[in-house]
């Protein structure tokens, strides 16, 4: 099996992304507000990371399309989809919550980072399941476009 780097070290950061956040809900609950504010500061850089060397794979290689058996293209899709949705307004939600908590705004800060949160596990379960069935269980597909890969020619 030939490890693909950029994925694997993206992945590896919406893990810790995910972890440090679980952490960051650990000491709120202990009432440790500075330790909240630094780890849940540094899952949002990591997630940051991943969405650079993400964009950045994107943009300049492509994305790989699903390798696996034909029948499976049509979940497979579906699953991506969920996956993009859930990535993408757990970013909006992020820096909304990042931003409320940084500036004091405890009322909306305490109303959506929960949810948030939850989003973020989410979004982290489902990227690693993603990074699974493109380069565990089957050989990633061709190399394309983000449309291309996710809808076929």
């Amino acid at each position: 099996m030939k490890i693909q780097l950029l994925p694997t070290i993206s992945t590896l950061c919406i893990v810790i992304s995910a972890l440090l956040i679980a952490r960051g809900w650990y000491f709120i609950a202990q009432r440790k507000i500075e330790q909240h504010k630094k780890t849940m500061f540094l899952g949002g850089v990591f997630a940051l990371v991943f969405f650079l060397i993400y964009a950045t794979r994107t943009i300049f290689i492509g994305n790989i399309s699903f390798g696996g058996p034909n029948n499976l293209r049509k979940y497979y899709n579906i699953f991506l989809v969920f996956h993009i949705v859930l990535a993408t307004s757990g970013a909006v939600f992020g820096l909304t919550s990042l931003i409320s908590g940084f500036k004091n705004n405890l009322n909306l800060h305490r109303k959506i980072g929960p949810v948030t949160s939850v989003i973020w596990f989410f979004t982290a379960i489902t990227g690693v399941l993603v990074y699974v069935l493109l380069f565990v269980l089957y050989p990633g597909g061709e190399t394309t476009s983000l449309i291309k890969a996710i809808w076929g020619p």
